[in-house]
């Protein structure tokens, strides 16, 4: 896909990984979109960049019903609809129902209404492009936030299910999968700052695979190495995987220790709703 005078829409597009993809996209010449639910920063940032901005809520179908009939209605068509919206919230299985939910409807059914809501249009002009972000965590896990790690592994499974079901009728299908990179979401998390790299990185990464209409988007050669891992032996990923949780705990800790010394506070919390880290499973 090349992206000169493209209609792209982004959601999540008021900051970090939404923000970077938008501002590429815009320099390659698209006629670009952003959503966020924060409609402030939204739009400031749009303005900033020179995209469109429509403020929606992706937690909500309507919210993702009406952004792509603004945008049909407006722009006249889309040609890649990248459902960026991401949320980290909850631990174990004692979060409360209400956190499940909400990570579920973030983070897996806003791609489902997307789909829900373009596919008549996609499959009526005979193509059309979805790249859905969901993590690495999708293919490895995710060691201290279970909502996180299920949400992302069910985001990729439906993306895979689009490329299959869809892919000889026009529409095509990416997954982005990225391991650590510098948003306010890592603040927390010192085990992937070691490995994080920029949003900038990040796009060209991305529009690099859409470039060969690729599906797997990853940022990070130890992601499919892990994955081939856990492929070929899964009760000693498992066993690695506990040992990794050991060591992502003794750095959160000591981080906190040291923020805590020195009064600087955290605010991966306000930033994800989680005051522990978030750590994808690998190195």
């Amino acid at each position: 896909m090349e992206f000169q005078n493209k209609v792209v829409v982004v959601t999540g597009g008021a900051s970090g990984i939404g923000l970077a993809l938008a501002t590429r996209f815009v320099q390659e010449g698209a006629r670009v979109v952003t959503s966020d639910r924060n409609a402030e920063l939204g739009a400031r940032q749009a303005q900033s960049i020179g995209a469109r901005f429509f403020a929606a809520d992706m937690s909500q179908e309507e919210g993702v019903r009406a952004l792509i009939e603004n945008v049909l209605a407006q722009e006249g068509r889309i040609d890649l609809f990248c459902s960026n919206a991401g949320v980290a919230q909850g631990e174990g299985p004692e979060t409360p129902d209400r956190v499940w939910d909400l990570v579920h409807r973030i983070n897996v059914m806003s791609h489902v209404w997307a789909a829900r809501h373009l596919l008549p249009h996609f499959l009526e002009r005979g193509e059309g492009y979805f790249l859905n972000t969901a993590s690495a965590a999708g293919l490895l896990t995710e060691l201290h936030s279970a909502p996180y790690a299920v949400t992302k592994h069910a985001a990729l499974a439906f993306a895979e299910w689009l490329a299959i079901s869809y892919g000889d009728r026009g529409v095509r299908v990416a997954c982005l999968c990225p391991e650590g990179v510098w948003t306010p979401m890592i603040e927390n998390a010192p085990i992937l700052q070691r490995t994080a790299i920029t949003t900038d990185v990040l796009a060209d990464r991305t529009l690099e695979v859409l470039r060969r209409d690729g599906f797997l988007i990853t940022t990070h050669d130890t992601t499919l190495k892990g994955f081939q891992y856990k492929a070929a032996d899964y009760d000693g990923w498992v066993g690695h995987m506990r040992g990794l949780r050991v060591k992502a705990m003794a750095l959160y800790n000591a981080h906190q220790a040291n923020a805590a010394a020195t009064g600087a506070a955290s605010t991966s919390a306000a930033a994800t709703g989680n005051n522990a880290p978030r750590t994808e499973g690998h190195e």
